[in-house]
């Protein structure tokens, strides 16, 4: 257990002890340290004071600077498997971290399929009751989110050996790729860092640096401004959002004149979809208006207040008498939004909220106790759960996104959930995550720049490891143009352009018709594949020379083998426009794909180019070929 100690300080003034020096949040018993890198730790005490750090019999010393922050560097270390205590300690005082591993140490990141838990994935039973391994620790942290980046996260986490408790609700992906690598190698502990939220954006994920060359500087200016003040944030940004309705509403600006609008009486206080008869028990995903009035006396309108309206979902922009008070994202976040007194008036004061929703339920998510008026700094709450009208909008688009919103907001989660880990020094990242950026430009650019901010913050020699997006959605039997596949593209595209990264493939074992497919025991074993620097089939390039155009590839072992058939299905040839597409039939020889010329069009070939395509091309060992597209060099 972690252990400090104290030196008490005579002081003309009473008594007291000086706090020991601590490590960052991500620090403590029974992790595991990074071997074969430098030992970084970070931590705090008082400032400018001398540290000490001792491992084994490795010490270093480092001065606090006027924060109290400080960085020490112990030399690096080979794996091992025997339990070690680091002790931190300055004048103040001293703490000591036991149980610790030295091993490789993996960040898990991304959305739901890999925040998806063993007791989801297959084969749950068996494989919790063989999870146990002290050779494998496991760190989970809480989802939150922070506008700049946090020192702490919002609750500590400590690490834990692996257990058939302390796995079921870890991510499957992550802890099946620690067990087979535990399986290569059992002198090699494993640390498994597990980070996710589903529906996150890969925006959510960039750190300041990113954010600032992907976004420019008025993104972080602005996320700094909501860091300080969530209302003046709003009045910066809300311009973009009343462009966007404008455009879409042909000029109506409703919350100017809201009485321009079909009012009616809300059926009930609950989610719109249980609004039986309005069209939103049909189709939830819609903009739809909500007004409701409180009454102020002249006293009271004199002082500002807070309007809190409970939980949206998922989206919401709230007006005080035509006035904008707060714009969130975040279908479980309660809204309380300050109203300064020049927003408000002696008698009736309007409420009118856009809410957007854009999956599953909409509207009021919670109860109508929810929803208040506090006047002053603390006058007597009035209650605002009753008599909601609602207006439907012909509007379908989404609107835009707020920098600060939960799960697209541009940085929001790296803040709270990645940067309070601090400089230690990991293995790899394991990035499973997309399936929210289909249809949004530029998804190679953002892993560019994700994983150049892991590696300021992790060490260079960090390994990422991209996931490429499972099969998912209708099947088809012509070639068509397809979202899904074009981002797998661009996750291609983005580890080829990277010297230390690799795709490891999901297009086969996913399921049409669930986007969270319970196949993740596999998708670990393929994942340490790629860590352990096993070669992964990837396409290279494609020619026309002779009346046929030849498919190489890298990483194939065994030769190219089309299973369950004569043939490769889902192989495209494709001229410069998407109805120029069409299947063809190629030759496997080892490991290139001969097609031959039809006489048609070609200047790009495709393979497995659909949302969920059917997917019988593997390698020798029974590794499937990546969906992708290649120029055809002529």
């Amino acid at each position: 257990m972690i252990r400090a100690a104290g030196t008490v300080f005579i002081l003309l003034a009473p008594a007291m002890a000086a706090a020991a020096p601590t490590l960052g949040p991500a620090y403590g018993d029974d992790m595991v340290l990074q071997r074969g890198q430098p030992v970084v730790l970070q931590g705090q005490t008082s400032p400018g004071i001398a540290v000490s750090a001792e491992l084994g019999d490795d010490t270093a010393r480092a001065r606090a600077d006027d924060k109290g922050r400080f960085t020490i560097t112990l030399p690096a270390r080979p794996a091992s498997g025997s339990p070690q205590s680091l002790t931190i300690a300055d004048a103040s005082g001293s703490t000591t971290y036991d149980n610790l591993l030295v091993g490789d140490v993996f960040l898990c990141s991304g959305q739901s399929n890999m925040e998806l838990p063993v007791t989801r994935a297959l084969d749950t039973s068996n494989q919790l009751r063989v999870a146990a391994d002290d050779g494998i620790r496991l760190l989970k942290i809480a989802k939150t989110t922070a506008p700049v980046p946090e020192s702490d996260f919002a609750d500590r986490p400590e690490w834990q050996a692996a257990t058939g408790d302390t796995v079921a609700e870890f991510s499957a992906a992550c802890f099946y790729m620690a067990k087979e690598l535990r399986r290569r190698d059992k002198s090699v502990p494993i640390g498994l860092i597990h980070s996710n939220w589903g529906g996150s954006a890969a925006r959510a994920w960039l750190t300041p640096a990113g954010v600032r060359s992907l976004y420019g500087e008025e993104a972080l200016a602005l996320l700094q401004t909501y860091s300080r003040d969530p209302f003046a944030a709003t009045q910066e940004f809300v311009p973009q959002w009343f462009d966007w309705w404008r455009k879409e509403d042909g000029g109506r600006e409703p919350w100017k004149n809201p009485d321009t609008l079909d009012w009616q009486p809300i059926p009930k206080f609950s989610f719109w979809n249980e609004w039986t008869g309005t069209g939103l028990d049909k189709e939830p995903r819609a903009n739809v208006w909500l007004r409701q009035s409180f009454t102020l006396t002249a006293d009271q309108a004199t002082q500002a207040g807070s309007l809190s309206v409970g939980a949206i979902d998922d989206m919401d922009l709230t007006f005080v008498n035509g006035n904008p008070v707060g714009y969130t994202f975040g279908w479980g976040v309660e809204r309380t939004y300050r109203i300064p007194a020049e927003f408000l008036r002696a008698g009736e004061n309007e409420i009118l909220i856009a809410a957007n929703n854009m999956w599953d339920t909409g509207g009021f998510f919670g109860g109508p106790d929810r929803l208040f008026f506090t006047p002053g700094s603390s006058g007597d709450a009035i209650p605002l759960g009753a008599d909601w009208e609602y207006s439907k909008s012909a509007v379908t688009s989404v609107p835009p996104r707020a920098p600060w919103d939960a799960n697209a907001g541009i940085g929001v989660m790296h803040n709270a959930m990645v940067a309070p880990i601090g400089p230690m020094r990991l293995a790899g990242v394991a990035w499973y995550q997309g399936e929210s950026d289909v249809g949004q430009p530029d998804y190679d650019n953002k892993l560019r720049e994700l994983f150049s901010g892991w590696r300021a913050q992790f060490g260079s020699d960090a390994k990422m490891m991209v996931v490429q997006l499972a099969d998912y959605g209708t099947r088809t039997s012509e070639p068509a143009a397809s979202g899904w596949a074009q981002l797998r593209q661009e996750q291609i595209d983005a580890v080829e352009a990277d010297a230390n990264a690799a795709l490891v493939t999901a297009i086969d074992i996913g399921e049409p018709s669930d986007i969270h497919p319970a196949n993740k025991n596999d998708l670990g074993k393929r994942l340490a594949r790629a860590f352990s620097g096993e070669p992964l089939p990837m396409p290279d390039s494609a020619s026309l020379a002779g009346g046929s155009v030849t498919v190489t590839f890298t990483g194939i072992e065994g030769g190219l083998v089309a299973l369950g058939g004569a043939t490769a299905l889902g192989v495209e040839l494709c001229g410069e426009t998407q109805d120029s597409c069409r299947f063809v039939t190629p030759q496997l020889t080892g490991s290139s794909m001969v097609i031959p010329a039809d006489g048609k069009p070609a200047t790009r070939v495709r393979h497995a180019w659909a949302d969920a395509p059917i997917v019988n091309l593997y390698d020798g060992r029974g590794m499937p070929i990546p969906g992708f597209e290649l120029e055809i060099a002529q």
